[in-house]
């Protein structure tokens, strides 16, 4: 059995704070906005899905993300998965290629554009991590 999150509640404000860091960070932000590439994620096993776009002019941080369908926008690529597998991915504990090809990660679109975000977004598996242990010991894989 592997890390679980508490519940949808404590996936949710794990993975706004991911999010955070992300369109934050002086070096991600910028070049996950600069990539524009529109994804929607769906978590099966805590019954939700996120919409992350790029930020516009006037909105804070590098990205921008929802909680629900209800978007103005189109997502370029749809991925579905567990909570525990987006746990393991934001730790450096998954490779997305293999989880694809083991079907723990369900794509459609455009997968090429969301693979090569993964460099960009790798120095969040460190911060990720960082956050694990100090605030969420029972996530740690």
């Amino acid at each position: 059995m592997g890390a679980e999150f508490s519940g949808p509640k404590e996936f949710r404000t794990v993975m706004d704070r991911i999010f955070t860091m992300m369109s934050d960070d002086p070096d991600m932000g910028p070049k996950l906005r600069d990539a524009d590439v529109p994804q929607r994620f769906e978590f099966e096993d805590v019954d939700m899905v996120v919409n992350i776009r790029a930020a516009e002019e006037g909105e804070d941080g590098c990205l921008f993300w929802q909680w629900n369908d209800d978007i103005a926008w189109k997502p370029k690529v749809k991925m579905s998965m567990s909570s525990e597998t987006a746990n393991k991915y934001f730790q450096g504990k998954e490779n997305v290629a293999v989880a694809i090809a083991r079907r723990r990660i369900k794509t459609s679109g455009d997968v090429k554009a969301a693979l090569a975000l993964i460099p960009i977004t790798k120095p969040v598996y460190a911060q990720y991590r960082a956050v694990v242990e100090a605030e969420y010991p029972h996530l740690k894989v």
